[in-house]
């Protein structure tokens, strides 16, 4: 916990370096009380104290995600200051200022249920807070304020629905950063469409903002609606797919099309043949969907085969990451639009594919369950099987994320111009490689980790091999000679790797991400 504190501490005095404003100095005021109030949420796990059902085998993880939110948005107003985009400034220290409130709201909620109550915690606590709202008070506007309060609001009551009805599912952390990343963007859904006459924002966008909303409010519904009847027979499985239609078909299309100010199907279709790139590009990806399809396939044979009790090694485990790697690159190279809507509608799937399964519901609810038994690991305690779809989101995070709009020539300048490829660096090539390294010939552990240090130096060297192949393949990427910063930030989240307890998946690409844009 203490090493993983300094890489995240690491990260955060990186930033402040760069940047050195008002919000860095309240970045580094909330990590040193996010470090403090972290021990009192690990202690409050350990003891049952906790008010949900956490994931256990892990720590609380409040440090390194308490991180996150702020730091992107104070990395994202420093890069559209200087592109002199003032809209999306203001954006960025929105979403600074969101993602302080909402750790400092967790933060109290551990000092409050502690007993007894730490005096020096609270102390810390109310120092850091007050500095960050006085700040707030002098940056924002009177708008600002309340949109940031509204997202604090709808994370309130989303982390009091979803933590009750998914027990096990994450820790303090993680919950932090999925159902705080769910609220921000409800929240600028809801505004957008309230404000659509303004015309601003890409169809893109709007498109992700829907499908994220769509398909948490269809599991809201669902889980509500199978609380009073059974959902695996015919009657409810037929009742699911008729409701999924309807909500699909009678909400979230005017919703889109009343964002996009068209037909949100034919849209889509056009987009999609739009050029023969995409057309090339669609036929490969189907490939290579087809192909992960047959190694779950084949692995579920080579189960049923064996007498005894099989399950996939990590090795089995990384084929999917080397799939992922070979369907993001082409798309990063050639057509990131493409790809951007892509993982789009791939999350949506994934989500959906989960609730049959989940909900057992029929045909393929429980041919899913059996499938995917066999590739469950430790971190799949709870009643939802997520790793396939962190694993996704920390793929297409750094690419739905990138701020395009401060972005003229649709790259950053030196090491931002690797941004997009955070998540296929960090998760693709770094985690794949030390995993597989680290697993066959790793003989020299971590202190207090599994991890190994032949795993970490291999996955430090792979990603610096990825770089150089990317300045090869990708015209669009010019470094400007921060080799040294590309090779500080891969360092420090490979390390961050080795000793976090947090879905790395998810944790590792945004990590990454903010040292390559400050």
């Amino acid at each position: 916990v203490l090493v993983e504190a300094l890489l995240v501490f690491a990260v955060v005095l990186s930033v402040h370096a760069a940047v050195w404003d008002r919000f860095s100095w309240c970045a580094l005021a909330l990590a040193l009380q996010a470090f403090y109030v972290q021990f009192k949420w690990d202690r409050l796990l350990q003891l049952g104290g906790a008010v949900f059902q956490f994931r256990g085998a892990a720590n609380s993880g409040l440090l390194p995600a308490s991180m996150v939110m702020p730091l992107l948005g104070v990395v994202m107003k420093e890069r559209c200051r200087a592109a002199g985009i003032v809209y999306f400034e203001r954006f960025g220290i929105v979403v600074a200022s969101t993602g302080m409130l909402l750790a400092l709201f967790l933060s109290i909620l551990a000092v409050g249920i502690t007993k007894p109550v730490p005096t020096n915690t609270c102390i810390l606590t109310g120092v850091a807070g007050s500095v960050i709202i006085y700040t707030m008070k002098h940056s924002l506007a009177v708008s600002e304020v309340i949109e940031v309060l509204e997202v604090l609001l709808i994370f309130v009551y989303l982390s009091m629905i979803l933590l009750y009805l998914l027990p096990r599912c994450f820790t303090p952390g993680e919950a932090l950063l999925v159902l705080g990343g769910v609220s921000f963007v409800l929240n600028q859904l809801i505004k957008r469409s309230l404000n659509v006459i303004e015309g601003r924002g890409d169809p893109i966008d709007f498109f992700l903002l829907v499908a994220v909303v769509g398909v948490v409010l269809l599991g809201l519904f669902f889980t509500v609606l199978f609380i009073f009847m059974d959902s695996g027979t015919w009657i409810s499985s037929m009742f699911f797919h008729m409701m999924t239609a309807v909500l699909g078909l009678g909400v979230i299309m005017p919703w889109l099309y009343r964002l996009i100010q068209r037909n949100p199907l034919f849209w889509l279709l056009q987009f999609l043949f739009q050029t023969q790139t995409r057309l090339y590009l669609l036929v490969y990806w189907t490939f290579l969907a087809a192909s992960a399809c047959g190694v779950v396939f084949y692995q579920n044979a080579k189960r049923s085969s064996e007498s005894k009790k099989h399950q996939a090694s990590t090795i089995t485990r990384k084929y999917f990451h080397f799939i992922v790697v070979a369907t993001y690159v082409p798309g990063l190279i050639y057509d990131r639009q493409l790809l951007y809507v892509a993982a789009v509608l791939c999350l949506a799937v994934f989500i959906f594919l989960e609730y049959v399964r989940y909900f057992r519901i029929k045909p393929f609810g429980q041919t899913l369950r059996h499938l995917l038994s066999l590739f469950l690991d430790e971190r799949d305690s709870g009643p939802l099987i997520l790793t396939h779809i962190y694993l996704l989101l920390g793929m297409s995070l750094p690419v739905w994320l990138f701020p395009r709009s401060c972005a003229p020539k649709g790259t950053l300048p030196g090491a931002g111009a690797l941004v997009p490829y955070s998540g296929v660096l960090a998760v693709g090539v770094g985690d794949t490689i030390a995993s597989v390294f680290g697993s066959t010939l790793g003989e020299i552990k971590w202190p207090g980790t599994k991890k190994t240090f032949e795993g970490t130096m291999t996955a430090i060297f792979a990603q610096i091999i990825a770089v150089a192949l990317i300045l090869i393949f990708d015209s669009s990427v010019n470094l400007n000679s921060s080799y040294a910063w590309i090779l500080a930030s891969v360092s420090l989240v490979s390390l961050l790797e080795a000793y976090t307890t947090q879905i790395d998946n998810l944790l590792l690409p945004l990590y990454l991400q903010i040292m390559l844009m400050a």
